[in-house]
């Protein structure tokens, strides 16, 4: 069956708001729980980051607001005030077409107003649960009117800690009212309240297979810890995002990751729980409106925040388990856009990627960088090797230059340009030592025998390389070995 806005019986006024906002059909959590929810049942839906779950719960909710009434009829809470800010417009944007009036209800924003836009009869209300916990317990809010409870980030709230606070609030409305949980994980804490308070609930999970997520490339690279911003910055520079959100695990190293990427010439802001919350707002505006190419941000970034077209997101650290990794991810890919996810980890952390990939069934590749591209381990080699092997044939250029390389890498690497030769200049030292050792050269290029190239280039390199080379010269080679450069001239000044 084709599903459409008005077969899920929506208001006209809302259907008409959703085609002018470019909206012409529901996604399957829309599908899935508008009827649900429309029909007064209670609910669990479980659906990937950018899947719709707003539009989900939002559209049905107002709907079912009766605007002849002076009373908060809705409440929407959620685990960060950025989130419920983004649900509070979605919420004003479609309630304002049907006469619903909305109030949003956070932490660090003014008591005193927010009181004062109580007095205006709000019919839903969203915030955060300790803000809302605040005002009903200073009766500033009451809750006995309340039919409808939504939950957003479900996972996320309860594991915050505001467990108390949730169940405290539902304690405090009718015994009939509604509750409707969404989130991208299920996690115990979450079942145990589902468990607790919910009546015959109905489940929704979108599988992986109508999951918009799918369209969302994993990669991974490995590196050495104290390279990571760096790695990060020619990650950017490689892919040329229009923007980047880069998650980090620890608060401490923000600052210098800012410092790091500004310093290279990125517009970088940062993104985290201690921030001031106008900071944090007006750093959001920033970038949603393309004005900033980097954010760096701690997980309080990871949950629900809607970046229109986010092409890149950026783990500087690895998430700390598969939940965060998905909600992470899920800022680029939403509503079935592209997107690419990189995780930047150093070799003891790669069974993190392992596990993520076997928990969460997705295809976590890992990726070198090189000459402008993401290849699979080793085929950037294969790929510069048939290149020049097959440019030889016609470019006697190509051939000597392999044969440089080759004689440079010494007896035991005759045959390895042939597969993964240097692209770089050699040094005018390394150079003279090749141009001797001419015959090896054309070789490795494509003159060398069909079957053994390795073979006929080793000799060639021995010959070149073992008569122009006295003990002196070998002991002076095997001291300098691993030296600083300032040490070698200084042990080359004395030897001549």
């Amino acid at each position: 069956m084709n599903v459409t806005w008005e077969t899920l019986q929506l208001h006209p006024q809302l259907v008409e708001t959703l085609i002018s906002n470019q909206i012409e059909k529901p996604t399957p959590v829309q599908a899935a729980t508008i009827p649900v929810l429309l029909a007064g049942q209670d609910v669990s839906a479980k659906s990937q980051t950018g899947t719709g779950k707003t539009l989900a719960y939002m559209l049905p909710a107002l709907q079912r607001v009766d605007v002849t009434k002076q009373d908060v009829q809705v409440m929407v809470l959620a685990p960060t005030q950025e989130l419920a800010m983004q649900i509070f417009r979605v919420a004003e944007i479609y309630g304002e077409a049907i006469g619903v009036k909305t109030q949003q209800l956070i932490g660090g924003a003014s008591m005193q107003r927010q009181v004062e836009k109580l007095r205006q009869h709000p019919h839903v209300v969203v915030g955060t649960p300790g803000r809302i916990h605040e005002l009903v317990k200073s009766g500033k809010l009451k809750l006995h009117h309340i039919r409808l409870v939504i939950i957003d980030e479900a996972d996320q709230v309860f594991n915050l800690g505001s467990t108390v606070e949730v169940e405290t609030l539902l304690r405090g409305m009718v015994r009939d009212r509604q509750i409707a949980f969404f989130s991208a994980t299920r996690p115990q804490a979450m079942v145990d309240v589902e468990a607790r308070w919910m009546q015959d609930p109905q489940r929704v999970d979108v599988t992986a297979d109508q999951n918009a997520g799918k369209q969302v490339k994993h990669y991974f690279v490995v590196c050495e810890r104290r390279d990571k911003a760096d790695t990060a910055r020619k990650l950017i520079r490689m892919l040329k995002p229009a923007a980047a959100l880069l998650f980090i695990n620890e608060t401490d190293e923000i600052a210098n990751y800012e410092a790091k990427l500004s310093y290279e010439g990125f517009s970088v802001e940062t993104l985290y729980g201690d921030a001031d919350k106008q900071k944090r707002a007006s750093t959001l505006t920033r970038f949603r409106e393309g004005r900033l190419q980097l954010l760096v941000a701690t997980d309080v970034a990871a949950r629900g925040l809607d970046i229109v077209d986010l092409p890149l997101v950026v783990h500087l650290d690895p998430a700390l388990d598969a939940d965060h990794y998905v909600h992470r991810s899920g800022r680029t890919g939403r509503m079935g856009k592209p997107g690419t996810v990189i995780s930047i980890v150093t070799r003891n952390q790669l069974f993190i990627m392992d596990k993520f990939r076997k928990q969460l069934g997705i295809e976590l590749q890992e990726k070198t960088m090189s000459h402008g591209k993401l290849w699979n381990p080793g085929e950037e080699q294969g790929s510069r090797g048939a290149g020049f092997g097959g440019a030889s044939a016609g470019a006697g250029r190509s051939g000597s230059g392999a044969g440089e390389r080759g004689a440079a890498r010494g007896a035991g690497a005759g045959a390895r340009p042939a597969t993964a030769p240097d692209s770089r200049p050699a040094a005018p030292s390394v150079r003279g030592s090749a141009e001797a050792s001419g015959s090896g050269g054309e070789r490795i290029g494509g003159a060398a025998p069909a079957g053994r190239p390795g073979a006929a280039a080793k000799p060639a390199a021995k010959q070149a390389v073992k008569p122009t080379k006295s003990k002196r010269d070998q002991e002076r080679e095997r001291k300098n070995k691993g030296a600083p450069k300032w040490l070698k001239a200084k042990r080359d000044g004395e030897q001549q």
